[in-house]
């Protein structure tokens, strides 16, 4: 066999096994819940999008956003696309978590999934369960570990609260994998991703240069301690937080004003 175009004449690719493919997205949004107190600050939020299954398997259930390669499409074009059909939801940009890959992951059979995780403004959110979706909304999200070194995710909307317990398991490279102990409902291995993902919007997130992707053009400052508070679940004193990113915004000449509090400067990315 002397060329490449002969041996391909004669590869053939039914010879082997292979998988399915599927994207699934975390998505993200931080909501600021208004006080009826206009001294107080608005309560930020970390939420999650989540779709609650249509048909089987794991019906009725909630999950992620996802859905299978088809031909002559990118996983990330996938990954795109099936949370739009599903949520009517589209993010600007993926950021990706990893392959999930254990044989048993899905019922059906061989069927690898690669995960992403984005975060959406609140302004151009607007839920809807479409495609094979029953529903979709956000979650409330919280992700603690206990004195045991279990990880608690708790998924909570209106009376569905979603709990469930895992544990992390460290590989090659420092990376970290999560096994599940009790998937709180969720379906697949659906915790797993949503723990990895949270993992890793938390370490970009120690990055203020990531953190301008999840804010408009021109912010406030409190904006911006706000996005990464809420994401990475610390506090920062004011006076500490403008300090450290004053090397990384510039101010502009526009403010904003807020019912009850004296206008505030916006800020922009420091060129």
């Amino acid at each position: 066999m002397d060329t490449e175009k002969d041996f391909l004449s004669s590869y053939k690719l039914s010879d082997y096994e292979r998988p399915s493919v599927t994207a699934d997205v975390a998505a993200f949004m931080i909501s600021s819940e208004d006080k009826t107190d206009y001294r107080r600050n608005k309560e930020n939020k970390l939420r999650l999008l989540l779709v609650k299954r249509g048909g089987h398997p794991f019906k009725g259930m909630w999950a992620l956003p996802g859905g299978f390669l088809q031909k002559g499409e990118t996983i990330e074009q996938c990954a795109l696309r099936e949370i739009k059909e599903e949520t009517d939801v589209l993010p600007v940009s993926l950021m990706p978590v990893g392959v999930f890959s254990a044989p048993d992951r899905d019922p059906r059979g061989w069927i690898i999934s690669s995960a992403y995780a984005s975060v959406i403004s609140e302004e151009s959110v607007r839920q809807v369960g479409m495609d094979d979706a029953d529903d979709a909304q956000w979650f409330i999200v919280s992700f603690d570990r206990n004195e045991r070194d279990e990880y608690l995710l708790s998924l909570s909307y209106g009376d569905t609260v979603l709990n469930a317990v895992l544990t992390e398991e460290k590989t090659q490279f420092g990376r970290s994998e999560f096994r599940i102990l009790d998937s709180g409902s969720l379906a697949f291995d659906h915790a797993a991703i949503i723990a990895a993902a949270l993992t890793s919007l938390r370490h970009a997130a120690k990055s203020f240069d990531t953190i301008f992707d999840f804010l408009p053009e021109k912010f406030t400052l409190t904006a911006f301690q706000k996005v990464q508070e809420t994401i990475m679940n610390v506090s920062v004193l004011p006076a500490n937080f403008r300090r450290m990113v004053s090397g990384y915004v510039t101010e502009t000449d526009e403010f904003v004003r807020g019912e009850g509090h004296r206008p505030a400067r916006l800020y922009r990315r420091k060129e």
